[in-house]
């Protein structure tokens, strides 16, 4: 193995990382400000998580490779259509087994990751230029997390990490 995997371990543990970190932040019912301008930016959970697939979908592709020159875009369609059909089929299926039973959608007939990428395929580059906006900007944060955690969760399975202690 070369050093595809040590890459594309990093590039698993940064969006791990972000998406940890997002998860931290207080929830709507946190607090109310009396004072409505005190309300925390809005963009940042979807710019970051968007990021976070990103990462993920980026690790897979040097991963299914063996080439550590990631695409250089932003669109989570264009990251997954690059990934080994086998690739995308797993994921599709596990999303299909552990997301679409939690998180339905009535909008399509035969829900797949496809579905959640594409609407979401740009939202790295529309939540980062919130204020240019020229379209409606929906981010369904609850169902694009447990996307992106299955995502990760299946990576991890792709590799083991052992000690291993110098003679």
């Amino acid at each position: 193995m070369s050093a595809r995997l040590s890459t594309a371990i990093k590039i698993g543990e940064a969006a791990k990382a972000i998406l940890r970190k997002t998860q931290t932040f207080p929830g709507p019912d946190f607090r109310k400000p009396a004072d409505p301008t005190e309300r925390e930016h809005v963009g940042v959970e979807p710019l970051l998580l968007a990021l976070s697939m990103e990462l993920a979908l980026k690790a897979w592709f040097v991963f299914d490779h063996d080439d550590p020159k990631v695409a250089k875009s932003h669109n989570l369609i264009e990251l997954f259509d690059r990934l080994k059909p086998e690739s995308q089929e797993k994921l599709d299926a596990e999303f299909k087994r552990s997301v679409v039973p939690h998180h339905p959608s009535f909008f399509y007939i035969d829900y797949s990751i496809r579905d959640i990428l594409y609407q979401h395929q740009d939202a790295f580059t529309d939540w980062r230029y919130l204020h240019e906006a020229k379209k409606s900007m929906m981010f369904d944060q609850s169902a694009f997390e447990a996307t992106l955690e299955m995502v990760l969760s299946e990576f991890q399975k792709r590799y083991r990490v052992e000690r291993v202690n110098p003679l």
